[in-house]
């Protein structure tokens, strides 16, 4: 064969490796977020922690028969305090909260104990979150005493009761808790045992790692990952849920569709009836999720990586709710969220996020404007919550210190392919394999971010079977941190900064 021919075979694959190499080139990185101007809580009471983790230990020791008359005067204490705040308008630190804390906290040791006093313990949880909402209905939600009081009597709260839940026997815990009932004139159909109304609205939790990143990636770490509307026909009573979503960006789901998706938790939400805009017209969440219907209908929206509550003609999950009441005079969110850690900022501006005060699902679970009227969950979805949620904390610690999201590196180009075949498939309305909006690299950093938290929750696994076997208890959160970091140290060399 002639040198010619031997040179004609030879540049396709020549120009093919060219076309690697310079698939190879990576892109510039995002620009380093600021540190932001608010200061993430912190719970800073790891003694305390440790100190009612012994009291559990001796409560169990000491059996439920003779802890009944301490349980039965844990759960009237809690009642008196409740009903005290109930009576007069406080302060956000008003001294009775911080005995509430702590009544809530201590009483919840002897029901983790004892189970059968779960069902009154979650029923003093249902008025204590009642009576702090309405006080908060008068309070500066930018204030941060005021929003520290809101989080650690709800979140520390609901922590307590669900610590309580993850001792009793798989199994007992009710899947459905019906909260309030709280009235509503728009059009309702009763799902799964509750009754929802057009206009309510869902919250819920994952079950990907970036699920658990978007609960816990805030200045006050949450438990839920996505918000989506409710819409009901009037005429047929057919449930429609509007929400957005990371592949596809704003879509109408039927009920079922909605609960296909990996759902670790669920609660419902629905506008006070006394607010001042619902009195002037009972329809108007009923004129919301119409309209929110519509819009989803009638155009395709695609996602807002950039998470900027401010320009709808991008939608990110929460902003599809708080946009379409906006529409009709009523601002959700009032108490924003912030992110301001530096790593957490440039973890989150690699996948696209540009906007660190938003919108994020956990906090309308404080919104007072609403009311908690029910809530979906069992043990085993919690345990795994539990898991990841203690996973994705100890790598934003990690990102404190400086780790960065990696990636395969040398998947580079053939990302960069299937990202031009997906906007392809997008120009024709269908879903591309890397969605819309998302760069190549990010795809290869989210495909990462699980990959490292499926290895580490495997090693954490293991760690808890042994704890429950040694101990015979769950491990409580604080222990699964302590786990989840010792995966990260012993188990996982890679994950740790000094291996980037």
């Amino acid at each position: 064969m002639s040198s010619k021919w031997i040179r004609r075979l030879a540049l396709p694959p020549i120009l093919l490796v060219i076309l690697y190499l310079v698939l190879l080139i990576p892109a510039p990185a995002p620009p380093t977020p600021a540190m932001g101007v608010r200061t993430p809580f912190v719970w800073g009471q790891d003694d305390y922690w440790s100190v009612l983790e012994d009291r559990f230990r001796q409560a169990r020791r000491i059996g439920c028969d003779d802890l009944s008359d301490s349980l039965n005067k844990g759960l009237l204490e809690l009642d008196s305090l409740v009903r005290a705040v109930d009576q007069v308008s406080l302060d956000p630190t008003a001294a009775v909260f911080t005995q509430l804390e702590a009544a809530f906290f201590e009483t919840g040791i002897l029901v983790a104990a004892c189970p059968q006093g779960l069902p009154e313990y979650l029923r003093a949880f249902g008025n204590l979150r009642r009576s702090i909402k309405d006080q908060s209905l008068r309070w500066d939600l930018q204030s941060p005493a005021a929003v520290d009081c809101l989080y650690k009597l709800l979140y520390g709260g609901r922590t307590a009761v669900e610590e309580a839940m993850l001792q009793a026997a798989a199994g007992s815990i009710a899947e459905l808790a019906v909260e309030s009932e709280e009235p509503s004139q728009t059009p309702a159909a009763v799902a799964y045992g509750v009754e929802i109304h057009s206009g309510d609205i869902l919250i819920s939790r994952g079950g990907a790692p970036t699920s658990a990143l978007i609960a816990r990636g805030s200045n006050y770490p949450g438990n839920f990952s996505h918000s989506a509307l409710v819409h009901i026909d009037d005429a047929t009573g057919v449930i429609s849920i509007i929400e957005a979503h990371i592949e596809c960006g704003v879509t109408v789901s039927t009920i079922e569709d909605y609960l296909n998706d990996t759902k670790l938790r669920i609660m419902v939400l629905r506008p006070r009836a006394d607010l001042p805009e619902l009195n002037a017209d009972p329809l108007l969440p009923h004129r919301v999720a119409s309209y929110a219907l519509g819009q989803a209908k009638s155009r395709h929206t695609p996602y807002d990586f950039a998470m900027d509550t401010e320009d709808h003609s991008l939608l990110f999950c929460s902003e599809v709710v708080s946009a379409a009441y906006e529409q009709f005079g009523v601002d959700l969110w009032r108490k924003a969220s912030h992110i301001s850690e530096p790593g957490l900022r440039s973890w989150l501006s690699a996948f696209g996020v540009r906007y660190f005060t938003t919108q994020e699902p956990s906090d309308l679970e404080y919104d007072p404007q609403l009311r908690v009227v029910a809530e979906w969950r069992d043990s085993e979805a919690l345990r795994q919550d539990h898991l990841d949620n203690a996973i994705v904390d100890v790598m934003l610690e990690g990102a404190r210190r400086g780790d960065r999201l990696e990636y395969s590196w040398f998947m580079l180009p053939v990302a960069r392919v299937v990202k031009l075949y997906s906007v392809v498939l997008n120009l024709f309305g269908e879903v591309g394999l890397i969605p819309e909006g998302m760069s190549p690299t990010a795809a290869l950093q989210h495909q990462w971010l699980g990959k490292q938290h499926q290895l580490a929750k495997t090693e954490l696994s293991v760690r808890v079977a042994e704890f429950e076997h040694t101990n015979g208890y769950t491990p409580p959160y604080w222990e699964l941190v302590k786990m989840a970091r010792e995966v990260y140290a012993h188990d996982l060399p890679s994950l740790n900064r000094s291996s980037f």
